[in-house]
């Protein structure tokens, strides 16, 4: 099944409480109506590590009671899928950004080193106040001048355990990292640097993380300027390996995200400008949707 967390009216109209929708095939279903306790993915994920099922288990078991919804509304009302309290990336996981990082960087010997390593590169990259949704906006730093979007494959954990996967978007300052690989928090973390969603899809409906089409289009205006696709099977690091780097030795969250690193990079003459929109799909979850704004 998908989850989205999704607000039952308009949000202009006032304040809403968000809802969490499971989506089975083309039938959509209000899990909270049937549940008030199922207000968010972090609780059914609560319930599935407690009751020790499978995500996708808990949710069947609620479909009878819930209220069954339009699923054409999903794209409108989507808010970020989970607020993770704090999400993490991968870097130089794919030859092609290896490539990027080596001719950006004014020492590219760092970049081909962690691309060959057993150890990868993992970094913080977002608080929840730092993270948008689908249809928000995301940021390009006013301090930068080379900035781009990196579409990645997003790991949603809870406990430790791989409870799902979303889309990713960890926006990025070429420029400023490329001076020092030492500038790479600012380069990364800021003002809607990351975005999620629009759904987390369960490990039962990804069949396979490390063999998932995944496409990202750039719109300016009104013009597709980027349009290319790629596979995970392209990934030099497994699931499994970067969750264990991750995890290991550190007190990580209750709920987070890790992002596996960006396999699509635009020409080195290209960078976001405001009013762009940004558009990555990936198979088995669906597309995230973002315009661009200047933070």
């Amino acid at each position: 099944m998908k989850y989205y967390r999704y607000f039952t009216s308009e949000r202009e109209h006032g304040p809403t409480q968000p809802h969490l929708v499971a989506v089975d095939g083309s039938d959509a279903y209000d899990l909270t109506a049937a549940s008030e306790a199922l207000r968010s993915f972090d609780d059914l994920a609560k319930g599935a590590a407690i009751s020790m099922r499978s995500i996708d288990d808990v949710a069947a078991g609620y479909l009878e009671d819930a209220t069954p919804i339009d699923s054409d509304d999903l794209g409108e009302r989507a808010a970020v899928p989970v607020v993770a309290e704090g999400v993490w990336a991968a870097g130089v996981t794919y030859e092609i950004s290896e490539e990027a990082r080596e001719s950006e960087s004014t020492l590219p010997e760092v970049y081909q080193q962690v691309y060959q390593d057993e150890r990868p590169e993992l970094f913080f990259k977002a608080t929840p106040s730092r993270t948008v949704g689908p249809n928000e906006a995301v940021g390009i730093r006013g301090d930068s001048t080379w900035d781009v979007p990196e579409p990645e494959l997003g790991i949603v954990l809870y406990d430790d355990e791989v409870v799902g996967y979303t889309v990713g978007n960890d926006m990025s300052s070429r420029d400023i990292e490329g001076k020092n690989p030492l500038y790479l928090p600012q380069a990364k973390v800021y003002d809607r640097c990351c975005a999620l969603g629009p759904c987390i899809s369960s490990p039962g409906t990804v069949a396979d993380p490390h063999d998932l089409r995944l496409a990202m289009t750039i719109e300016r205006d009104g013009e597709v300027c980027y349009d290319e696709e790629t596979s995970t099977s392209k990934l030099v690091r497994t699931v499994d390996e970067l969750v264990s780097y991750h995890t290991r030795h550190d007190a990580t969250p209750r709920m987070g995200v890790l992002l596996t690193g960006t396999s699509l990079v635009p020409e080195d003459e290209f960078t976001l400008q405001e009013g762009d929109v940004v558009s990555i799909e990936i198979e088995s979850i669906g597309t995230l949707r973002n315009p661009v704004t200047t933070v």
